[in-house]
């Protein structure tokens, strides 16, 4: 039994931790689920990120690194701050977006050929503070099976993010992605960015019906072929409606992240214009 002033505390503290946490933006659309990038959301800090998620109505992130690490350090002094800074800077940025309603679905961190051991084991603690379970990375093919063992310690997967400029070692072609997932757990993935697939000239409705169960999420960008540029959605050759149909009658529960590129007047307008016009897709 407790008295009316120790319940009156009991309440109050509950009332202090619960309002910590919004309602959750439901951002899916006919059973689809549409989030963004936040490189999206490039030209703000995370704060104002968070801000701007809310008002265009998209509940799910995958968190860009540029959001949580210092913006002007050379490659050695970020390395040292990936090391050392405390993992309570990634758990009160996961609070941030709590606080928000936004779910941090996965966390962008690009291994490269260049990061020690520790780096790469950084990554994955990093994502945990975070709370997801998935990273994206911008990586070389020849480092996924450094990453592997740590992925599978981790049990979070890595979706390998391709561009479309086709180079040795790095992420464009469907190859690339069967060489870094062969020999490797099912923790190595896909991260695919269907725009950046179009200007390579590969069919991403294709490789999405075949590889859906590889694919932990998608990049929903507009993009013209033979390395067109990034547009407005609707107009280039991406097939942006096609693969959030395929997404919504397979029910594939693959995030589509919308990742505005294009030169736009203002980042919530076009947001809200890319969120309308993958809303209409997926209708």
């Amino acid at each position: 039994m407790v008295n009316r002033r120790e319940f009156s505390q009991i309440l109050a503290g509950g009332l202090a931790a619960s309002s910590s946490f919004a309602a959750k933006i439901d951002s899916h659309v006919n059973g689809v689920w549409i989030g963004a990038q936040s490189y999206s959301f490039r030209d703000r800090d995370f704060s104002k990120c968070l801000e701007g998620m809310k008002e265009v109505g998209l509940g799910e992130m995958e968190m860009w690194q540029g959001h949580a690490e210092p913006k002007v350090m050379k490659e050695v002094e970020l390395s040292k701050w990936r090391l050392e800074t405390p993992l309570s800077h990634f758990e009160n940025l996961r609070k941030q977006a709590d606080a928000a309603g936004v779910t941090i679905y996965a966390y962008n961190y690009s291994f490269r050929e260049n990061f020690t051991d520790k780096e790469i084991a950084r990554g994955f603690e990093m994502a945990k503070a975070l709370g997801c379970k998935v990273i994206t990375a911008s990586s070389n093919v020849s480092t996924a099976k450094r990453i592997d063992p740590f992925a599978k310690k981790a049990k979070i997967r890595v979706g390998m993010h391709n561009h479309s400029r086709i180079h040795e070692n790095e992420y464009a072609r469907p190859e690339d992605f069967a060489q870094a997932m062969a020999g490797t757990s099912e923790y190595i993935c896909v991260n695919l960015d269907i725009g950046h697939f179009t200007a390579a000239n590969f069919d991403a409705v294709d490789y999405l019906s075949k590889h859906h169960e590889r694919i932990v999420t998608l990049h929903i960008k507009d993009r013209k072929k033979d390395q067109g540029a990034n547009v407005p959605f609707g107009e280039g050759d991406t097939p942006i409606k096609a693969v959030l149909q395929l997404l919504k009658t397979k029910k594939y529960k693959i995030p589509a992240n919308i990742e505005y590129e294009y030169k736009g007047a203002d980042t919530i307008a076009e947001m809200k214009k890319c969120f309308a016009y993958c809303k209409e897709a997926a209708s």
